[in-house]
């Protein structure tokens, strides 16, 4: 861990920037001081772009079997510093150690993947008209991409960019979230030890309107990949005109709970969906639909699961949720909750900051229920543990409830009956839908992302995806005699 402000890894080098300043990181844990970051200025992201670009030629003519070695190289590396990583992301992000270990171990099968998938990274031939002409089609590198990503998992989610990107030939300018940028030092440190060519993989460490700004809106960048709220996907989305870009944003995907539903089963993944790194996650449980018949019986097996939580310092053996990371998602989640009960529900579990908490991040686990249509926990992203409950009496009904959202990205049924399930999976307005379990059930090769017309993303996430995704595609047509 960098404690000297030296944070930003550019063209082979740790620096800092003396046009910048340097702050202290705390941990959300506790409010403690755990080192220290340096807020970087543009020049600085100006310096990464350009080292990156002097790389890209020679990166890219660099054989595939040897950048598929890389990224081996890297995924060993990682594993070497596994606790360590795991030990940080924890005091810096605030999940349970167990949740951070799981994070790190996938960042290392993600290196792995792109070294496979990058092997069948394959092109095709064309037929033609004309019988003179043989057409063939084959991906390139973009070249330089920007990269920007959040902090609800620091490890994993740079990684669904970095490793297909530097695996098919591009170098990467990454900049994360400030309030986890010590974990992603710790990352490059990690990549640094896989000895890889100087200039392919550049972090700059700061503020998102500044060095995330300059990044993705310098014509010195090619493409860009962003995970975040849709908010700040719209406006990267702006700076970035012109440019591929790869894009996973929010969610407020609803969990359909059927009266035929296997209820035990049900309560315990839409649970798992809810508190699961303290709800801070894009694909969460963030608002339960949930039919008359079943829905007083559900409910009860919800807020039984969430007492069952243990909530305090993720670092104990046995705590099963962390606080929320910042202030800014502390009092969302606040305020979301307050507007729900205004309108008429009632928190049968949680609902509150915890007395004598290590910091003022701490969020009790939380059922909701009479939560109404209106409310804005129903609209919009909460990223916190709370679990709302609605009611409903028809499939179209819920199909209503559930198109009635600016988000696409995930939901959950859960049912007994094929045609049913088959019916939702058709007709949700998500990119992703899952049958009897949690919403928040995905693989590093699936892949991931919003529907069109909503507010979750542009293109897709995951295995050989975001590996195309990445790439440009080349047609070369050949007049034959």
């Amino acid at each position: 861990m960098a404690h000297n402000g030296e944070t930003n890894f550019i063209g082979g080098h740790w620096r800092s920037d003396p046009l910048g300043e340097t702050r202290p990181q705390h941990s959300p844990i506790d409010e403690s001081a755990i080192g220290l970051l340096c807020w970087s200025s543009r020049q600085a992201a100006v310096d990464a772009i350009a080292a990156a670009r002097a790389a890209q030629p020679g990166w890219r003519k660099v054989s595939t079997w040897d950048r598929a070695r890389a990224m081996r190289r890297i995924g060993d590396a990682i594993t070497a510093r596994h606790e360590e990583l795991a030990r940080l992301l924890t005091l810096e992000q605030g999940k349970p150690y167990a949740e951070a270990y799981f994070e790190v171990g996938k960042s290392v099968d993600g290196f792995n993947l792109a070294a496979d998938l990058v092997k069948y990274l394959e092109g095709s031939t064309i037929p033609t008209e004309d019988p003179t002409k043989r057409v063939m089609t084959f991906y390139q590198p973009r070249g330089v991409y920007a990269v920007v990503t959040p902090w609800n998992f620091p490890v994993n989610i740079p990684v669904e960019y970095i490793a297909p990107g530097l695996a098919a030939g591009n170098t990467i300018v990454w900049t994360p979230a400030p309030t986890t940028s010590l974990v992603a030092v710790a990352l490059v440190k990690a990549i640094e030890d896989a000895d890889l060519p100087p200039g392919i993989l550049n972090l700059v460490t700061g503020a998102g309107d500044v060095v995330g700004d300059e990044i993705v809106s310098n014509p010195g960048t090619n493409a860009v990949g962003f995970t975040g709220s849709a908010a700040t996907g719209k406006i990267i989305s702006q700076r970035a005109a012109g440019k591929p870009q790869l894009m996973e944003l929010g969610g407020n995907g609803p969990v359909v709970i059927l009266e035929d539903a296997d209820l035990d089963r049900a309560a315990a993944a839409t649970a798992s969906g809810s508190f699961l790194n303290a709800g801070q996650v894009c694909s969460s449980s963030e608002r339960i639909l949930v039919q008359r018949e079943v829905y007083d019986a559900f409910a009860g097996r919800m807020a039984a699961a969430a007492r069952a939580v243990v909530l305090g310092d993720p670092r104990k053996e046995g705590v099963t949720m962390g606080p929320l990371n910042n202030e800014g998602v502390a009092r969302k989640v606040a305020e979301h909750v307050g507007d729900a009960v205004s309108r008429g529900a009632r928190a049968i579990a949680g609902g509150e900051h915890p007395e004598g908490a290590l910091s003022p991040l701490y969020f009790e686990p939380t059922i909701l229920t009479g939560v109404t249509r209106d409310a804005i926990i129903n609209t919009e992203e909460t990223f916190g543990p709370v679990a709302p409950l609605l009611v409903f009496d028809s499939d179209e009904e819920a199909l209503e409830i559930a198109r009635d959202n600016r988000y696409g990205l995930v939901s959950s049924v859960f049912t007994q009956d094929i045609d049913r399930a088959f019916r939702y999976v058709e007709e949700m307005p998500t990119g992703i839908v899952n049958i009897n379990d949690t919403s928040n059930y995905w693989e590093l090769h699936i892949p991931f992302g919003g529907v069109s017309g909503k507010d979750s993303g542009i293109g897709r996430v995951g295995g050989r995806h975001a590996l195309t995704a990445m790439c440009d595609l080349k047609t070369a047509t050949f007049t034959v005699r």
